[in-house]
């Protein structure tokens, strides 16, 4: 079955994009989209055949080095992730080389969700927007320009020190060119459209990052681009 024909997805999509579409009545501004549970042992447990897609906004980001209170949080997590930059807008059923060039450039990006109940059904996934709370980025414009993802190295750091590294800046999330696709697609599906201006958070480059009740500060490079930090309080 399509995973857009599915009614869990369905139903969930549409109230995901009602909130956003009342978010941006009233004052907020587009940023861009997520993707999130795409990793194939999460795709089997919630019965899925893709990532799910949520929204970003501008009310959302912060800068680098931001600091950011949990207070009432009840599971935060960090994800250090790679933002690609449309370029141009991106229709349903784009080619490979299409959406390939629709990616104007990358950055660094942490965003911050609070998973405060546990993953089980898509459609209540969906209509919390995929546990989002925050995006750190320190500009709409990219770092880099371009879509290339060789020579580049990831590193994170937490508590004082190098906590993980990967030279393959997709092996955990899949391809950015799939990804441009898969929403492209999936917000076609539902009336909308992937515009140019607007990012997609592409995954966590490691496995996410549940922020301890001792440390108040993570750092995310992603040489020789750039890196992104936050800090915060419990």
């Amino acid at each position: 079955m399509n995973m857009w024909d599915d009614l869990r997805i369905i139903r969930g999509m549409k109230h995901n994009l009602e909130t956003r579409r009342q978010r941006l009545a009233s004052g907020d501004r587009p940023l861009g989209w997520k993707v999130g549970f795409g990793a194939a042992v999460m795709q089997k447990q919630l019965g899925t055949t893709g990532p799910l897609i949520g929204f970003l906004t501008e009310n959302a980001r912060r800068p680098s080095g931001a600091h950011l209170s949990f207070a009432g949080w009840t599971k935060p997590i960090a994800e250090p992730e790679v933002a690609v930059h449309i370029g141009q807008d991106v229709a349903a059923d784009a080619d490979r080389n299409t959406a390939a060039a629709a990616i104007a450039g990358i950055s660094p990006i942490f965003e911050i969700v609070d998973v405060y109940t546990p993953p089980q059904d898509p459609e209540a996934i969906l209509r919390d927007n995929i546990y989002q709370r925050h995006v750190i980025l320190d500009s709409t414009k990219p770092a880099r320009p371009g879509s290339a993802s060789d020579g580049l190295t990831c590193r994170i750091m937490r508590r004082g020190g190098e906590a993980a590294r990967t030279g393959d800046s997709q092996a955990n999330t899949g391809q950015w060119v799939d990804i441009v696709r898969h929403v492209a697609d999936g917000l076609a599906a539902f009336g909308e459209r992937l515009r140019a201006g607007e990012i997609i958070i592409t995954g966590s480059v490691v496995p996410p990052l549940i922020i301890e009740p001792d440390e108040n500060e993570l750092a995310f490079a992603l040489d020789p681009v750039g890196a992104v930090s936050v800090r915060f309080t419990h």
